[in-house]
């Protein structure tokens, strides 16, 4: 039975991260809409990770007679802004409403950071990525991306909340690094190398 690895996102800046950092497992990764999975899993935990975990299981349990031995990959991640108390969090991607845009999402975190000085302006990206494996076992693998928020939106690599992410040690916003850098120092780019790893030792 051939293998596929099914990411739990419709997100399409998401699957291309996601597809360059595991391109060279060589089997087909595909988004759950691509592996015509559809569930929608509500994210009632209360951390990352058991979000991460929600939406794994949902996927898995849909792909028991899909004829592969599929690996689920599900990941929760946002934004964390110490001078709004940990906000927008896990509430990222529904911060303000789920279809509201990041253009005004962006706009209204600067707009509340406006009077925030530079030394209370951190932040960080924080992503938990899950992995229920053919066999059911579970694993999991975390990383943060530190920086600050930054004054204004700039930038036209990268999505969500990207263009108002700085980075003072590389003086530049997330959204402007180039994908290849991103994937580098990124907190998807790295929770998925680091769970790359742990699968490469179970494939």
């Amino acid at each position: 039975m051939s293998k596929r690895i099914i990411f739990a996102t419709g997100n399409k800046g998401k699957m291309n991260e996601i597809r360059e950092i595991m391109a060279d497992f060589n089997l087909p990764i595909l988004s759950m809409e691509e592996a015509g999975v559809y569930t929608e899993a509500e994210e009632t935990g209360s951390s990352f990770l058991e979000n991460s975990f929600i939406k794994a299981r949902a996927v898995a349990e849909k792909c028991k007679d899909s004829g592969y031995e599929d690996i689920v990959l599900a990941d929760d991640s946002g934004l964390v802004v110490d001078a709004l108390n940990g906000e927008p969090g896990i509430y990222s991607a529904r911060y303000l409403g789920e279809d509201t845009s990041y253009t005004i999402k962006n706009n209204k975190i600067l707009e509340r950071m406006k009077d925030v000085p530079e030394k209370d302006r951190t932040a960080r990206f924080v992503c938990a990525i899950a992995c229920i494996l053919p066999d059911g076992k579970e694993i999991s693998a975390e990383a943060r991306y530190e920086g600050i928020i930054g004054y204004e939106i700039k930038g036209t690599h990268g999505f969500g909340y990207d263009p108002i992410f700085y980075l003072p040690d590389r003086k530049l916003y997330s959204a402007e690094l180039d994908p290849e850098e991103k994937n580098r120092i990124s907190h998807r780019g790295r929770a998925l190398k680091r769970m790359k790893a742990i699968l490469s030792d179970k494939l």
